[in-house]
């Protein structure tokens, strides 16, 4: 091996079929671990490129531009202190020489040494250089620490052919690294580093082939094993090769499920397949479901979004012939779509309404009851908050009693992924009105993140209801969320109820909503009312939330600074703050009104007795100013409030802007004159009130 040269380095286990989804994982893992292993040990350049593999049978990376041995090193090593070094006639001690010994050293003299300030003390220092490591040295223990370090959902123990137990996550049977064309001398698992790897199970020749330079990897197997290495590669060409096969209808290609097909197979074809169309008659998600998920396969529909009766699966063989495998593929569907169409039949047979009963032997929570009784407290919240906004209560009402009745159907208790939507199916059979149906999933949303809100007045009473107990309820038993864990998506219920109550402009208090959430737990037993608690947390959710929309730290805080009880038109005040802040007074405004925050802050006794202002105390004319500019537009700026003209209200209050700096300049607010005191703080109060109308503008100014 050339020293000093710089060439491509790779590394492969070969092994049995790794877990599909833990694949990506350890790829990723596998290739991260021993790249960093090696750029801290210097054997990498600045631009060296890694390149991960990781394919059903191998985990592989290629990383350009590694060294074949690393640079030599200045080091610098403390040796002892003086006194410690040097007797205290100056000559050397029998801890130096034992310290020179076990560096290495002992021939050193005192005159070998530099004495320098250490801290407050004197050192003796050694600068000498260190030869660079070979790359075999220095990559062994980087193998072993990246394996080491694999995050193995399970490991598994097998035994070698030379009798001896090993463990890993699938058995490995060839240890491969090249260091360009030169095998690198590794050892792991029992195994010595070679330059063999294998290819395709069925469509290579079965035999083993060689790799003759670390360069040539990705298309040798493609060429002659048969398998395309990356994962990502290989999901575009199955995207790629789907797309083609669908034509002119749609493919439903989940993430997830192009992953976990991609961390199946080697070498991708994809391949159309039938079911009949008796079996169309079941909702579409259900068999969408169960081919995803039970069998890997990928649904088609028409431009509409309907089902088709073809769907698309992805083998791992490629064949001029595919007649045996497609009909495979179509005779094992067969009976999980069967079941699907018996699981629906058997459910209509019985309403929801006659399930709900049932729901008492279904346990929410321990401190908190059955899933009937829960419903009864959703019920009877959802009627209030119906109520507060005028919508049909009874329609509220009847929605969330039945929203969770589908979880004691057959076909959620088979596809827990259908709550809710199998709900509104039975509900529409049963001739529920069609709110009350669409509340039966609709309450479940927003699901996640950027999902769509409820459609109908009666979906979003029974989310909100929904949402509301659960945060209420299960912070009042002590399982709010702490550092990462969420088990209850509290986090989630929270941001759900912030983007409906923004989003759909409601009119709610957010005190009125907690105070009707904590008043359906009134016959559970130790109840704690969380209420405070609450609030904080979904405030700091909308904090969140509209920082991610694009409004600054700053913009946010003055909005809600206050703690606002309703947050309907908290981005219309956001806008205005936005446009306010892009004045030329703005500035100097949220400036003066910081100032005055903590003048009244620090004065309110004297404030409280203050009263109204009084135009005869007024004595310097920059008060006086002041009174009169901010008489002449009050009203200007309460008209705009009261017709949600916030960029209004704010314009407005740019007019005071050069009233406001005299009066700063000019006029001594803690004057000894207790009643001229008091009247300039209550002159104070009046501008503090009419510029924190839409929001506090001081946050503008932190």
């Amino acid at each position: 091996m050339n020293q000093t040269s710089l060439d491509t380095l790779l590394v492969e286990l070969q092994t049995e079929e790794l877990p599909p989804k833990a694949l990506v994982k350890l790829g990723a893992a596998f290739a991260a671990g021993i790249a960093n292993g090696l750029k801290a040990r210097d054997f990498l350049e600045a631009d060296s490129v890694v390149t991960p593999y990781a394919s059903p049978r191998r985990l592989a990376v290629s990383i350009t531009k590694v060294r074949a041995t690393s640079p030599d090193k200045t080091i610098r090593e403390k040796v002892l202190p003086v006194t410690v070094a040097l007797d205290k006639d100056g000559n050397p001690t029998a801890p130096l020489a034992k310290k020179l010994a076990a560096l290495g050293f002992p021939d050193l003299q005192v005159a070998d040494l530099e004495r320098a300030q250490d801290g407050k003390a004197e050192s003796f220092f050694y600068t000498y250089s260190a030869p660079g490591s070979q790359l075999a040295a220095g990559l062994q223990p980087v193998l072993e620490e990246a394996v080491a370090k694999l995050p193995i959902p399970k490991v598994m123990s097998y035994q070698r052919p030379d009798g001896d137990t090993v463990q890993f996550v699938r058995p490995v049977h060839t240890l491969l690294a090249l260091h360009g064309d030169t095998v690198v001398p590794l050892s792991l698992l029992g195994l010595q580093a070679g330059r063999t790897t294998i290819g395709h199970r069925f469509l290579s020749n079965g035999q083993p082939f060689d790799i003759a330079h670390a360069d040539q990897y990705d298309t040798v197997l493609k060429e002659q094993g048969k398998v395309v290495a990356t994962g990502e590669e290989r999901k575009e060409f199955i995207r790629t090769q789907l797309l083609a096969k669908a034509g002119a209808d749609q493919v439903l290609m989940p993430e997830s499920l192009l992953d976990e097909v991609a961390a199946l197979v080697e070498w991708p074809v994809v391949y159309e397949c039938r079911f009949e169309d008796v079996f169309l008659s079941v909702p579409q998600e259900c068999l969408i479901l169960t081919m995803q998920t039970n069998q890997k396969y990928f649904a088609l529909t028409d431009a509409d979004g309907k089902l088709r009766s073809r769907f698309l699966i992805v083998s791992n063989l490629q064949t001029d012939d595919p007649s045996a495998i497609i009909g495979g593929n179509e005779r094992v569907v067969r009976p999980r779509l069967s079941d699907a169409k018996f699981f629906f039949e058997q459910d209509k047979k019985k309403t929801l309404e006659s399930r709900l009963p049932l729901l008492a032997n279904v346990v929410y929570h321990n401190k908190l009851g059955t899933q009937l009784e829960r419903t009864a407290r959703v019920t009877r919240l959802a009627g209030s908050i119906a109520k507060r906004l005028g919508y049909d209560v009874l329609l509220a009402e009847r929605g969330a009693q039945l929203a969770k009745t589908d979880l004691l159907t057959d076909m959620v208790g088979e596809f827990p992924e259908l709550q809710g939507i199998m709900g509104t199916y039975y509900a529409r059979n049963d001739g529920e009105n069609e709110e009350v149906a669409l509340a039966a999933s609709e309450h479940y949303q927003p699901r996640f993140s950027g999902d769509a809100l409820p459609s109908t007045n009666t979906g979003l009473v029974v989310a909100l209801a929904d949402k509301l107990e659960t945060l209420v309820g299960i912070w009042s038993i002590g399982l709010q969320p702490t550092g990462e864990k969420d088990p209850f998506a509290l986090r989630r219920h929270a941001l759900g109820v912030m983007r409906m109550l923004v989003e759909k402009r409601l009119p709610l208090s957010i005190s009125e909503l907690l105070a009707d959430a904590a008043a359906v737990f009134e016959t559970v037993p130790n109840f704690k009312d969380p209420r405070a608690e609450v609030t904080a947390f979904m405030l700091d959710r909308l904090r969140g939330m509209l920082r991610e929309r694009g409004f600054s730290p700053n913009e946010v805080e003055a909005v809600l600074a206050q703690n606002p009880d309703r947050v309907d038109d908290v981005v219309q005040r956001l806008e205005a703050v936005q446009a306010f802040a892009a004045l030329p007074e703005s500035a100097s405004l949220a400036a003066a009104n910081k100032r005055i925050t903590n003048i009244l802050k620090k004065n309110e006794e004297a404030l409280a007795q203050a009263g109204n202002v009084d135009p005869a105390l007024l004595q310097d004319q920059a008060e006086k100013n002041l009174y009169a500019s901010v008489q002449r537009v009050q009203p200007d700026v309460d008209a705009a409030f009261a017709r949600g003209d916030f960029a209004g209200t704010l314009r407005t209050l740019a007019q005071l802007r050069d009233d406001v700096d005299a009066f700063f300049n000019d006029v001594m607010v803690m004057a000894e004159d207790v009643a001229l005191r008091n009247n300039r703080l209550a002159l104070l109060a009046i501008l503090h009130r009419m510029m924190n109308r839409v929001a506090d503008i001081s946050k503008l100014a932190a």
